[in-house]
């Protein structure tokens, strides 16, 4: 006699169960939450790459928004409210003789680094140290987002009932010593 294997063996099947069966290949299960967070990471530090890949004809304006005056003021250097400020008229035209000279923007931006020092960009440079500037409140951000998602489930959370038993019995002298103890301390 020939046995059949499980493999071999088959039944009817219904409309209802292959729709359903198609439609759970493409919902995500709570394992897949890594993945999506991965590929969430990935994209969020190519897309900046990919940008860097644009090089574009530096101008004064571009740059002077990029630099930040020296001078105290805390504002760009292309919004510097001082009219006769020469720390600003000293780096625009720094920023007119490297644009003459046919550097890039990133070019310009690490001799302006060099010469007059980190403090005058705008923006810390996306590489050593710095770097942990643009990631560090990325991970706080989703490490908050953790935290909150944990909190909300533990509140959704259904508290356990326990359940309670059929017939309390508790000794009659001591129900009477706890009346007479209420009725002396003119509780009853």
């Amino acid at each position: 006699m020939q046995s059949k294997t499980k493999s071999e063996v088959r039944g009817p099947q219904s409309e209802v169960s292959s729709v359903l069966r198609s439609r759970a290949c493409f919902r995500l299960r709570t394992s897949d939450l890594g993945l999506r967070t991965l590929l969430f990471l990935a994209i969020l530090f190519v897309a900046p790459m990919a940008r860097a890949g644009n090089t574009r004809k530096p101008t004064l304006e571009v740059l002077g928004n990029e630099v930040q005056c020296p001078c105290g003021c805390v504002a760009p250097l292309n919004q510097c409210p001082h009219f006769d400020c020469a720390q600003k008229a000293q780096i625009q035209g720094f920023i007119k003789q490297e644009i003459a000279d046919g550097k890039d923007e990133a070019t310009i931006l690490h001799d302006l680094s060099v010469r007059f020092g980190m403090q005058v960009l705008s923006a810390p440079p996306a590489h050593g140290f710095n770097l942990a500037v643009w990631i560090l409140p990325v991970i706080g951000l989703l490490a908050g987002l953790g935290l909150v998602v944990v909190i909300v489930r533990r509140w959704r959370r259904k508290p356990i009932i326990l359940p309670a038993s059929d017939g309390i019995s508790l000794d009659p002298k001591v129900i009477t010593a706890l009346e007479e103890e209420m009725k002396s301390a003119g509780l009853r």
